[in-house]
């Protein structure tokens, strides 16, 4: 019988807590790339509807910067599964989790940043400056709230 792993606890080796890993990551990509790619869909079309010529300088670049985030987002999340296809087969699947890791969390700070630029830029379009505010207020805290101030504590706790 094998031994607890140190950092898990299961009785894994190396080998199976890798493979076991990547599987986690990929599973929780696959949540988040609809997301991502439903948004950028909606960003690329947004400029073919008729009233997106009489936007103001502001909602052209709050457009351009959400719609560069959604594209960001889109190569970060998507960028461990190009990875991993370059180097299949390669025996390097610790170095991968560990990179993919990386790009998950840059490629989802992207995404809370192009969502919440999109319901500003929603908002800013259809309501008054106050609730724009407001919106943009409360989406990004839940983001930051949600994503990360509540993991982040939990993992210093666990860390003390």
């Amino acid at each position: 019988m094998e031994e607890p792993h140190p950092q898990t606890g299961r009785a894994e080796s190396e080998h199976d807590r890798v493979d076991r890993n990547l599987q986690e990551l990929l599973g929780e990509l696959r949540v988040a790339l609809p997301g991502v790619q439903v948004l950028f869909a909606f960003l690329l079309v947004v400029p073919f509807n008729q009233r997106f010529a009489a936007v103001t300088a502001f909602q052209q670049k709050l457009y351009l910067a959400t719609l560069l985030c959604a594209a960001g987002a889109t190569a970060f999340l998507i960028a461990p599964t190009v990875h991993h296809r370059l180097m299949f087969r390669r025996q390097d699947k610790e170095h991968l989790v560990v990179v993919a890791n990386r790009q998950a969390v840059v490629g989802l700070t992207f995404l809370a940043v192009a969502m919440t630029g999109a319901v500003v830029l929603v908002t800013d379009v259809l309501f008054a400056p106050r609730t724009t505010i407001s919106a943009g207020v409360l989406v990004g805290l839940a983001f930051a709230l949600l994503w990360y101030a509540l993991p982040l504590r939990r993992r210093a706790s666990l860390d003390r």
